[in-house]
């Protein structure tokens, strides 16, 4: 019985080892990557109406041009409601987007390829998979269970020289010329890191010249109009045996040596808008099958290394680490590698800037996004990945509270933005993200600048001026009648000014904020009632300072200030300061306004009716309709949430479409429709 067990065990690790020796690696997520974004199709699916979509989309490929072959885009081969995977990665030369698809009825699939892919292109078929490429820059490779959508641009790298060295070099040209090739090459070779040199191989030589021929098929369209530049070459040397003649024109400005060719003169039997044809045209298409086999060879290698591996994808924790999986699309950005890596990398690195920016842009944010039944929610963490500059952050966010500024939130008013932070941690905020971030040659000049600057601001003192608190209240919209300056012309073109008037829209507002020096705001108001110049606009009325221009035609000509109870106040109306009773929704907003360091409301449905008198042409006045019956309302809080930043949106829908995501579709539609009717002509 021993025995049989001991047989058992060996023969169970055995085919245990061989397993994890023949099974194949999952597909790694590449380092680069600065944009992930999972699509979660379980929840999503449930929630798009394609009795709707359908149609529209159908009608978006009606407008471009493009032959209707599919009537049912629900039914694409493509298993909707499995997840989907997105990333994207970039450097100066090579910029790449990948998705990621499960199959379900790979016929179908293969059927909705053909309706999209170029009339006469053919599928490439390869080991463990096949594939197409739509356009130049995008191709699709599948399996029997999974598709992969790849989009591939490449710029031609190039060497950075400063300038000053270029002058000195200018005569060993040949020498930049050649060095350029090997930049080039090295790029192309390092554009993708499966990528390896092989020895020349003439097979694949003439693969690659039948795929060039094959790509000068797919672009006919050129190839005919290049023929018929060429014919139109024959016709003229046919009758005028010889090429347009050069004919020289020498001056002070031109040398002998540079000629300028003249246009050649026309035929009666030809075209007198004939030129002769432009040599860098050919030159061009080579450049772009030269570019199309590079980008190609890009998108094959991520094919293959997909199809070789389990077909899992295999995501850093990093990435995962604020991803949550009841939300409807997860997004992951990396902003040190967008910006300093890809956007602005020659930039920071040509003016010494990449120390000070990488450390600035040395983070990264996650999304989650819902769409509810009545609202959509979008959940943002925000971290910086350097502990010490994060926790400077966390500190900043943690402020005071400030009740007397949330009592000016009303029910009434069209939005507000709270702030609550700390001031005093704002310096501590701006010295961790100098610290260490400059040459390290000029490290220790770094070093005594700060330090300096720790000893002349007094930190206290500017935190006591403006402690951090403030909020900003927009209460309406109200019209006013203004006059302007206009030009008619008579008919000799002679120009008369002319007096008109016309309807603005005036923002009530208050601005406010918390102070611990009272005296230092009364001083700045004092000096702006006496100052000699300033004096002519401003002036003080009780506790109030009153600024006023009896010449203002702007949407602005009166504003009042004052500093009451250790708030300053900027405001359109004085009664705006006073206290007024909160409904029991208002009363959250101010419990929500205080508990939070950011937070904010927006009655986009009351903005947009207020701005009523800015839509005028009955395009934009049927546009005002569909936001008037539409749009809803944005409220959005951040806070410190464990090593994070979080910031959390909801925009309330106010229309009955099935939920939040075919909300956003609806109101598309309208607008579609509206310019749709504007193409149609009038019938008189």
């Amino acid at each position: 019985m021993k025995s049989i067990l001991l047989k058992t065990q060996r023969i169970t690790f055995l085919l245990f080892g061989c397993v994890l020796i023949f099974a194949q690696k999952s597909m790694k997520i590449p380092d680069n990557v600065s944009f992930y974004m999972e699509i979660n199709g379980k929840q999503l699916n449930k929630k798009i109406n394609w009795e709707k979509f359908n149609p529209f989309l159908q009608e978006i490929a009606k407008d471009n041009k493009q032959k209707n072959f599919w009537n049912d885009y629900s039914k694409t081969g493509i298993k909707y409601d499995a997840t989907q995977y997105h990333y994207a990665s970039f450097n100066d030369s090579v910029q790449t987007y990948t998705s990621h698809f499960i199959i379900d009825n790979k016929g179908k699939f293969q059927e909705f390829m053909t309706s999209i892919k170029k009339k006469g292109q053919e599928i490439s078929r390869k080991n463990n998979y096949s594939y197409v490429d739509i356009n130049e820059n995008a191709f699709v490779a599948w399996n029997d269970d999974h598709a992969v959508l790849s989009f591939v641009n490449y710029n031609k790298p190039y060497k950075e020289t400063d300038w000053a060295e270029v002058v000195a070099i200018d005569s060993a040209a040949t020498v930049i010329d050649s060095t350029a090739v090997v930049v080039e090459d090295a790029a192309i070779a390092t554009a993708d890191s499966t990528y390896v040199e092989k020895p020349f191989d003439y097979k694949e030589e003439i693969k690659y010249l039948k795929e060039d021929i094959q790509y000068l098929k797919q672009n006919i369209k050129n190839s005919n109009s290049e023929i018929a530049k060429l014919q139109k070459d024959i016709k003229y040397l046919e009758k005028n045996h010889q090429y347009p003649e050069e004919k020289k024109i020498t001056d002070s400005v031109y040398s002998e040596n540079e000629v300028e060719v003249l246009p050649p003169p026309p035929a009666e039997d030809e075209n007198p808008e004939y030129t002769e044809p432009l040599t860098y045209e050919p030159e061009m298409d080579s450049l772009r099958i030269e570019n199309f086999k590079i980008v190609k060879k890009i998108a094959e290698d991520v094919f293959d290394r997909y199809f070789s591996s389990s077909m899992e994808i295999e995501v850093s924790k990093e990435m995962l680490s604020f991803r949550d999986p009841d939300s409807d699309v997860f997004v992951y950005t990396d902003y040190g590698k967008i910006f300093t890596d890809g956007l602005y990398q020659r930039m920071f690195r040509r003016y010494d800037f990449n120390p000070y920016f990488e450390k600035i842009y040395n983070s990264n944010s996650s999304y989650n996004l819902y769409f509810d039944k009545d609202k959509v929610k979008l959940v943002n963490n925000y971290k910086h990945k350097d502990p010490k500059i994060q926790k400077s952050f966390s500190e900043l966010y943690q402020g005071r509270k400030n009740k007397k500024l949330a009592s000016l939130i009303n029910d009434k008013s069209i939005g507000y933005y709270v702030i609550n932070i700390n001031g005093n941690k704002y310096f501590d905020m701006m010295y961790s993200l100098l610290e260490n971030s400059g040459q390290a040659e000029y490290q220790k000049e770094m070093e005594l600048i700060m330090e300096t600057m720790k000893i002349i601001l007094d930190e206290e003192a500017i935190a006591k001026i403006a402690p951090g608190n403030g909020i900003f209240v927009l209460n309406e919209l109200t019209s006013k009648e203004v006059e302007y300056t206009d030009y008619d012309y008579d008919n000799d073109y002679n120009e008369k000014e002319v007096k008109k008037k016309k309807e603005v829209m005036v923002p009530n507002f208050t601005f406010a904020f918390a102070t611990e020096n009272e005296n230092y705001w009364r001083r700045v108001f004092d000096l702006l009632t006496t100052n000699k110049n300033a004096a002519k606009n401003f002036s003080k009325k009780g506790s109030f300072y009153v600024f006023k221009d009896e010449k203002s035609n702007s949407y602005l000509d009166q504003l009042f200030f004052t500093v009451q109870d250790g708030i300053v106040y900027l405001t359109t109306s004085t009664e705006n300061i006073t206290q007024k009773n909160q409904s029991e929704l208002a009363g959250k907003w101010m419990k929500d306004s205080s508990k939070y360091p950011f937070s904010g409301r927006l009655d986009i449905q009351k903005l947009i009716i207020g701005l009523d008198k800015e839509f005028k042409s009955p395009s934009e006045r049927k546009t005002l309709d569909v936001f008037r019956k539409n749009v809803g309302e944005l409220y959005f809080k951040t806070e410190v949430k464990g090593e994070s930043i979080q910031t959390e949106m909801d925009y309330n829908i106010k229309n009955s479409s099935e939920n939040s995501l075919m909300y956003f579709f609806d109101l598309f539609d309208e607008f579609y429709k509206i310019m749709e009717a504007e193409k149609v002509p009038a019938i008189l």
